[in-house]
């Protein structure tokens, strides 16, 4: 008997009481799976997603709504940038405490990708973060702009609020929108496709900032 003989035959043996008329319908599988490992408390989700952040080799960062645009100012400023793209609906009060150095510029109409190649760092906020994957997604939606604003600058500074993040994969896609172009991030772009040496910042930023915002 070869493999795929044998195959057979564990299936005949396996299917040997089933009614030969039986369709897959007329025995529904229960699936009663869980969609977590993770209790559903606030502080336990904020840990293990910048612990897992942290992991992937991005930066993770605490702070308050009151301390937000001093965190930003601080990540910029230690990085050397001198430029910063914006999505146009971006916060005012997360940019009050720039220094008057730094070179703005809101991405309206959309900067050419050869304006972005030349700007230091982009910011915005997030849709979702997935404390499980340490994964943070945006969907183009409010604060975070079109897909290429964060993609081609080397710096992303990404702010997520601890009401955006949630447990697993499972909690995450019935709150997003399937028609919506989506940007899933798990620590800075990298790659081991050659020699399995890691490189980074080929398909996206070198640097990720996640700024956990506690307390909103």
């Amino acid at each position: 008997m070869n493999a795929r003989e044998e195959i057979l035959q564990r299936i005949r043996t396996a299917l040997h009481d089933v009614p030969g008329d039986e369709q897959p319908q007329d025995a529904p599988v229960p699936r009663h799976y869980l969609t977590t490992h993770t209790p559903q408390d606030p502080h336990t989700l904020v840990e293990l997603l910048a612990g897992n952040l942290t992991d992937y080799r991005a930066h993770v960062h605490h702070t308050t709504p009151t301390q937000l645009p001093a965190t930003i100012a601080h990540l910029l400023t230690a990085r050397g940038a001198t430029s910063l793209a914006i999505p146009a609906d971006l916060p005012d009060s997360w940019l009050t405490a720039l220094p008057p150095t730094l070179r703005i510029t809101p991405d309206t109409p959309p900067l050419p990708p050869t304006t972005l190649d030349q700007i230091d760092a982009v910011l915005t906020g997030a849709c979702l973060a997935i404390a499980e994957t340490g994964t943070l997604i945006l969907d183009t939606g409010p604060t975070q702009g079109r897909r290429a604003l964060t993609l081609i600058p080397d710096h992303h500074l990404c702010v997520i609020h601890t009401h955006q993040i949630v447990a697993s994969l499972p909690h995450a896609l019935p709150r997003l929108n399937p028609t919506r172009p989506q940007t899933w991030i798990s620590g800075p772009s990298a790659t081991s496709d050659i020699e399995l040496s890691r490189v980074e910042g080929v398909h996206g930023p070198r640097h990720l900032d996640a700024i956990i915002v506690n307390g909103d």
